[in-house]
């Protein structure tokens, strides 16, 4: 089956629009005609070769679409059905047959490999393989064959075009608040950087009933969001001390929880540098491997603090997800605040505007 997808050809090249053969379906597999995607940050480390997918590559991972075939072992999902596409896991590790998807021991084969298990792939060109199954979907596509660990079936009523970004994005940042930190109603929350999975923790906090949710970024348009959003201090880190304002924020008591979207080491001690007694610091973002980062151990040991990294919002898909669609119907999640809408031919537009701050959420609508 011919199809059009948007193909990194090689490490740093921009995307090409191409005309790309998708194979047959397996009998694990779900062949979903694309009605959008959301561009993450992760595609772009992968574009750039900083994580390890082979190119060239169909990448795209927030997808949402309609079935219009499923593999013979398929049963979660019928052809007709709406669905939004989430990260791929193996199933059967530990770490899945706990319900840990997040943490699963294959997560960089699943997800990262470019292959399927058997080594095949499902696009190809003039007989040479392209890399696929990127997050179990690569949905930089018109349509694409997707492993049924990453199909979530939604209500037909909902808007496709604007529910992809729950796959990864939103997930990962609402997640990372109600899944992982679980904060206490009246307690303080702060977000370093107030992009799409900034935002959702931002949103997530006020769900939760925090008391004080501070956002943390450089774009004075993102901090005005971020209120709107339910933020109830901003702090542009450009112009302010961060440190001290957390300080006058909290009366001197420093926060309960923070959540780092940045991956940036500076950011990162004052993250903890801020934490109050018993103090959470949970990081989200992605950095290159090989990113260290240093932190005070004299006197913050009594502290009693913690560092943790978070996955996908600790999260099952299929269970979180259709929460956070609930969340959104009753206008506890406005998630569309955070998009703009892309053609696929503009798709380096939106990479563009997602990495100068102009878009915080940008989302190819075929």
């Amino acid at each position: 089956m011919q199809v059009t997808a948007a193909v990194v050809p090689a490490q740093g090249a921009p995307f090409e629009i191409e005309e790309i053969e998708l194979d047959e379906l397996r009998h694990n597999e779900v062949r979903v005609r694309m009605v959008a995607t959301g561009i993450c940050h992760t595609d772009a480390l992968v574009r750039d070769a900083i994580y390890p997918t082979p190119l060239p590559a169909v990448l795209g991972h927030e997808g949402a679409g309609i079935v219009e075939a499923i593999g013979d072992s398929v049963t979660s999902v019928q052809p007709g059905d709406h669905v939004v596409l989430a990260a791929a896991y193996c199933g059967h590790c530990k770490r899945c047959r706990q319900g840990q998807m997040a943490y699963c021991e294959n997560l960089f084969a699943a997800d990262f490999g470019g292959r399927r298990n058997d080594g095949t792939t499902a696009f190809s060109k003039d007989g040479k393989p392209i890399s696929s199954h990127f997050f179990g979907q690569s949905s930089f596509a018109t349509h694409t064959n997707v492993v049924e660990e990453s199909v979530i079936k939604v209500d037909a009523d909902l808007p496709l075009e604007h529910l992809g970004p729950l796959g990864c994005g939103l997930n990962t940042g609402a997640g990372t608040v109600l899944n992982e930190l679980q904060p206490e109603i009246g307690s303080s929350l702060v977000v370093f950087g107030t992009g799409a999975v900034g935002d959702a923790a931002v949103m997530a906090a006020k769900v939760a009933d925090c008391a004080i949710i501070v956002a943390v970024d450089i774009h004075d348009s993102r901090l005005e969001l971020a209120r709107e959003l339910g933020a109830t201090h901003t702090i542009n880190s450009l112009t302010e001390n961060v440190g001290e304002r957390l300080s006058e924020i909290t009366n001197g008591a420093g926060v309960d929880y923070v959540v780092d979207t940045t991956g940036r080491p500076e950011l990162l001690r004052q993250a903890a540098d801020s934490l109050g007694v018993r103090g959470t610091v949970a990081l989200v973002g992605a950095a290159k491997p090989g990113t260290e980062a240093t932190f005070e151990v004299g006197a913050s040991l009594v502290k009693g603090w913690t560092f943790k990294t978070v996955v996908q919002g600790s999260s099952v898909p299929q269970v979180f997800i259709p929460q956070l669609i609930q969340l959104w119907r009753e206008g506890r999640f406005p998630m569309e605040k955070l998009m703009r809408d892309y053609s696929l031919a503009d798709i380096n537009k939106g990479f563009a505007d997602s990495a100068s701050g102009e878009t915080i959420k940008p989302v190819i609508v075929f």
